[in-house]
């Protein structure tokens, strides 16, 4: 398609027509999920809702695992910063297999505004944080465009190698299994409302809140809680998924969706962190389904639970349970004030509309 024809066809999108942020369960099975283009058998995993990585069976019981996400590039973070999070958010989805990523090919549509000194810049921070957690960058495409204002930058894809049948999956969490959350609810939101708006957090809530918030910036990365469990003698998780868009509840309802399971959380073992509340009611957000890289959720058997989050402790690693996995026909629910309710899910996380509001109130 020519380059004015895309123009055409943009132009002619209404802009209500789509949510911001990821595509709902409903669209993806109407759209994507059942055209998929060739079917091949050596496919472990395809594309499903809820499910972090896509595997093929490879000659030797090897299995490879594949995962792609948009990569970031938000001036008002920083160049450093947009890199760290174009890397790890990636490496995040690998994590949930159990093993660190192996490989990155980057899409790199850049913005006409990026000199070429800052370019250096970014890039060789995304090779620094590749190189520091083992990722070689075997490939891709680099190029700018006009008219690019987004805070995306292009995409990418990470892939590993391991035996196919240690790859964990968020398909495969048990009824029964006990949900452990590390961390705290809504990490990538606070800290990246903060580092962008630091004027007006520190005005209506000190300097010490948003010190704390930025903070959270450097625990957006789950690989290190991920091998953890993965590697715990007797305490083997049965799956995983991270946290992004739709904060710890939208992850658990999404793997609940993606196992075939039920569900039930008790709201008061969920952990949200005095920081993180703040920074949430300033921007009006419920940090429960807010976006929150930097968590893992984690299904395991009940009896070794204890055991993996002495594990964490023991690595200064804060972790919870908050609730199980319960038979599908029980459905999704919450504990909450002593009443089991319906567990809500958001298809539409309100943290984009957060960011881009408060960027039109003329925040600082």
């Amino acid at each position: 398609m020519a380059i004015s024809s895309v123009y055409m066809f943009t132009s002619m999108i209404k802009p209500e027509a789509m949510n911001l942020g990821k595509m709902s369960n409903d669209d993806l099975k109407g759209t994507i999920f059942e055209n998929c283009g060739k079917e091949r058998p050596e496919i472990f995993r395809g594309p499903a809702f809820g499910v972090d990585v896509s595997v093929v069976h490879l000659p030797g019981e090897l299995g490879l695992a594949m995962t792609s996400d948009p990569l970031s590039l938000i001036p008002s973070l920083g160049l450093q910063e947009s890199a760290w999070l174009s890397v790890h958010l990636m490496a995040n989805d690998m994590a949930t297999t159990g093993f660190a990523p192996m490989y990155a090919q980057v899409v790199l549509n850049l913005p006409n505004w990026l000199g070429k000194d800052d370019f250096n810049t970014y890039w060789n921070y995304i090779h620094q944080y590749c190189k520091a957690i083992g990722v070689a960058i075997t490939g891709g495409h680099t190029g700018n465009i006009e008219g690019q204002n987004s805070t995306i930058a292009g995409g990418g894809t990470m892939l590993l190698t391991a035996p196919i049948q240690g790859i964990l999956l968020s398909t495969e969490a048990r009824e029964g299994d006990v949900i452990i959350v590390t961390k705290t609810c809504a990490i990538s939101a606070c800290a990246i409302l903060a580092m962008s708006f630091p004027k007006t957090v520190k005005d209506k809530l000190g300097n010490e809140t948003y010190r704390k918030a930025c903070e959270l910036f450097y625990q957006t990365s789950s690989l290190s809680e991920a091998l953890i469990a993965n590697q715990a003698y007797g305490a083997r998780p049965s799956a995983m998924h991270d946290v992004t868009e739709g904060g710890v509840l939208g992850a658990v309802y999404e793997m609940a969706i993606a196992s075939g399971n039920g569900v039930e959380i008790d709201h008061a073992a969920i952990p949200i962190n005095h920081t993180a509340s703040e920074i949430c009611d300033l921007f009006d957000l419920d940090p429960r389904f807010t976006a929150g890289a930097g968590s893992m959720i984690i299904a395991i058997n009940g009896n070794q639970a204890e055991n993996l989050i002495e594990r964490f402790k023991s690595n200064h690693i804060e972790a919870a349970i908050i609730g199980k996995f319960t038979a599908s026909e029980k459905g999704y629910k919450i504990l909450q004030e002593g009443l089991l309710t319906n567990l809500p899910y958001h298809a539409t996380d309100r943290y984009w509309n957060a960011f881009f509001s408060s960027q039109k109130k003329g925040w600082k």
